[in-house]
């Protein structure tokens, strides 16, 4: 798994102490071999209590060096699309004045037709097609949303919805804006140390549910969409993550938050019915409440501050920076950091304008078109960080294709 400087190390302690030495050769490959002979590790007698394991191989205990790759994309965005003069109608605010202080003029918004879950599906089939990955060699879902339509996560769904045969295992990371990062390093964690091979990972998220219209603070910045890449196990001469920095502050929670909410007390049951607090009120969330100025001040001072991390355990400087891809929250916050940076505007990666914040999609919406319209080429090295809610940030420094 990963150690906390950002490289992987593979490990397999329940193995070490199982294994007959005298039996197994190990090379400096992490391969095993029962006679010398280069092979996989397959389950056998010298292994104590082997009768009980599977005769399969084994996923989960690997001496195997592995990297992963980024293969496919592709991204999804429902079809209603509201303008800064749409919102201009609804909310005091104009045009000029969201443009100037965000660089948005336009956002995807879901309506009662939509669902997040059939854009997740979309933009995970996309990326199965560019990658030529069929649907029953995925092993593994990580949907990064903080908007599942199911309590308790939305994955399975999706794993429903692309047929995947197998059944593999299918889950929800919640992190907010750095969600997809992190799920990226998730799947390289699963790859490097499981034994996966096709690892999908979809952000999406559908912030305008939680926002309040008619607060021109948030109501202008957020949009829906979704975005997908499927990660893949290759040689680790390929490894196409060459570095990551992750971290969290929970004290910066007051400053961007949706905190979960009792409902308004029934009056005429009272608490719903309740004698001293039992049974509880339902809840529910908040609309999203954010200090702007707070968040803006976190992300031109963290984010740079990441990166530069990330680039020193990946053994790289910012020449070495195809693309600088940053979670699409405040044209401000993506030029400053660039500038600490000294990334040139050309490098720089944005599609805010046409859909605003959107959250764990936005990295992934933004890749997607850029690959897809040939800005992104294989072998191009992405500088990617995410930041927002938590609070939490984290980069990556990876190479597409």
């Amino acid at each position: 798994m990963a150690n906390a400087s950002g490289f992987f190390t593979p490990t397999v302690p329940s193995l070490r102490k199982r294994i007959n030495p005298s039996s197994i050769g190990i090379y400096r490959s992490g391969n095993c071999s029962s006679e010398g002979i280069f092979k996989r590790v397959l389950c056998s007698s010298t292994i104590e209590g082997a009768e009980k394991l599977s005769t399969f191989e084994s996923r989960a205990p690997r001496l195997v060096s592995k990297g992963c790759k980024l293969v496919g994309c592709g991204s999804a965005v429902p079809n209603l699309q509201v303008s800064n003069d749409d919102l201009a109608k609804v909310v005091e605010t104009s045009d000029e004045w969201i443009s100037v202080r965000t660089g948005i003029r336009n956002r995807r918004v879901l309506t009662g037709k939509d669902s997040l879950m059939d854009l997740a599906v979309e933009a995970a089939k996309k990326s199965l097609q560019m990658a030529e990955v069929d649907p029953d060699d995925v092993d593994l879902v990580l949907l990064c949303t903080s908007t599942p339509e199911d309590l308790f996560g939305s994955a399975p769904q999706i794993q429903k919805a692309l047929g995947c045969k197998k059944n593999p295992l299918a889950y929800d990371i919640t992190a907010a804006c750095s969600g997809f990062v992190l799920g990226l390093v998730s799947a390289s964690c699963h790859i490097k140390g499981g034994g996966f091979n096709n690892v999908l990972v979809i952000g999406a998220d559908a912030l305008s549910r939680y926002v309040d219209w008619t607060d021109r603070g948030t109501c202008i910045l957020f949009g829906d969409a979704a975005g997908a890449v499927l990660v893949q196990a290759c040689d680790s001469e390929e490894d196409g993550l060459f570095g990551f920095d992750l971290h969290s502050d929970g004290d910066g929670q007051r400053h961007l938050n949706a905190a979960v909410k009792e409902d308004e007390m029934d009056s005429a049951t009272g608490s719903n019915g309740s004698v001293f607090g039992f049974p509880p009120r339902r809840a529910s969330y908040s609309c999203i409440q954010m200090n702007g100025k707070e968040v803006f001040r976190f992300a031109v001072r963290a984010v740079p501050q990441s990166i530069e991390a990330a680039l020193e355990k990946a053994g790289l400087t910012g020449s070495n920076i195809d693309w600088l891809l940053l979670h699409q929250a405040n044209q401000r916050i993506i030029d400053a950091v660039a500038t600490r940076l000294e990334v040139p505007s050309e490098r720089v990666i944005s599609n805010l304008a046409n859909y605003g914040n959107t959250s764990a999609a936005s990295i992934p919406l933004a890749l997607d078109e850029a690959v897809r319209s040939g800005k992104v080429q294989s072998g191009h090295t992405i500088a990617a960080a995410g930041f927002g809610a938590g609070l939490t940030w984290g980069s990556a420094i990876i190479r597409w294709g």
